[in-house]
């Protein structure tokens, strides 16, 4: 089978900001666009690189492909952005893996999965949207118990999420208000940070969907209030330790399960996903975010959590792919 490849490639040189240096985080290096094309030649296909944006859309009518592995970020601020390249095959009708985009944009919109997964029993910590710095102290904050967690509130890969983020008062917060503001120039949103261990759930398959691996993040370090942050993920080498399977009770692990499964189902993912939790002291999951795009290559979550599973790329690659193909009968005997 001829498969496209889609993705968006980390530019030479990032946009200059002053306030941020993660704008570009989401997107994929060269080598890890090679390392997915050579899993899949690794499973039988030909590889044909479409690559994302405008050169998606000159390559994706050109080339004559049978299917296409997407890893696509999309293009802008916009919080819609995952949804392009999905759009553009459905509008094609060209079929292609991962969730579909009405999934990819309810998930980039944080507060809309958060108002959605609530809706349906899953805890998730207490937040608020903040739209612009001016509104900041017209809200009533004694309702909340600091600290607060503060990031932008469609972004992935981490964008926003730095050590300040965590704020222990008024004062804290509206300067990183006022930060992240400054450098992403979109709505924020602000929740009580959950102190207890970071958990991180991947799945993948579709009927039905199942638990690939569970990873807890241990920091190093022991600080008050650890998080997950950019700056942790550049190096984490030094600054974590991963535990797959998490050495947990078998009851938090169950819990864990049954709120990712559910999650997976009524967000509409398909295929493979990863889900963010914070446990409380009681051992409670709170869902945090979802990612249904989550990075593939050698150093992203997924992959180091199928690596401690005993599960190569290779497997990983051939895991999504059956996975998604099965969605198209047109694919299934080709």
């Amino acid at each position: 089978m001829r498969i496209g490849l889609s993705f968006d490639l980390k530019p030479d040189k990032a946009p200059v900001n002053e306030y941020i240096d993660d704008s570009m985080e989401e997107y994929d290096s060269m080598e890890t666009v090679r390392l997915i094309e050579s899993s899949i030649e690794a499973n039988g296909h030909q590889v044909t690189l479409l690559g994302g944006g405008k050169t998606f859309l000159d390559n994706i009518r050109r080339e004559k492909v049978d299917f296409v592995f997407n890893i696509a970020e999309g293009q802008g601020n916009y919080r819609g952005r995952e949804s392009q390249v999905p759009a553009v095959l459905e509008m094609l009708d060209i079929p292609y893996s991962g969730s579909d985009s009405l999934c990819l944009g309810v998930c980039l919109d944080k507060e809309l999965a958060k108002k959605m997964v609530a809706m349906e029993g899953i805890i998730t910590p207490k937040w608020q949207m903040l739209s612009d710095i001016k509104k900041l102290h017209s809200i009533d904050w004694k309702e909340f118990r600091f600290p607060l967690m503060i990031k932008p509130a469609h972004e992935g890969s981490s964008k926003g999420v730095r050590l300040s983020s965590v704020v222990m008062n008024m004062g804290e917060l509206e300067t990183e208000a006022k930060r992240q503001f400054d450098g992403y120039n979109q709505a924020l949103i602000i929740e009580e940070f959950i102190g207890g261990d970071e958990i991180t759930v991947g799945i993948t398959g579709n009927e039905p969907p199942q638990v690939l691996a569970m990873m807890r993040v241990l920091p190093r370090k022991k600080t008050e209030h650890f998080v997950y942050s950019i700056e942790v993920k550049r190096d984490y080498l030094k600054q974590v330790d991963y535990e797959c399977p998490p050495k947990l009770d078998t009851s938090v692990l169950q819990s864990l399960e049954d709120a990712s499964l559910k999650i997976f189902n009524i967000l509409g993912c398909r295929d493979f996903a990863r889900i963010d939790f914070r446990l409380d002291n009681n051992g409670n999951p709170y869902f945090i975010e979802i990612n249904p795009l989550p990075g593939l290559g050698n150093h992203s979550d997924l992959v180091l959590m199928a690596d401690m599973m005993g599960i190569s790329h290779i497997a990983l690659i051939k895991k999504i792919l059956a996975t998604a193909l099965k969605r198209y009968s047109l694919c299934i005997n080709q």
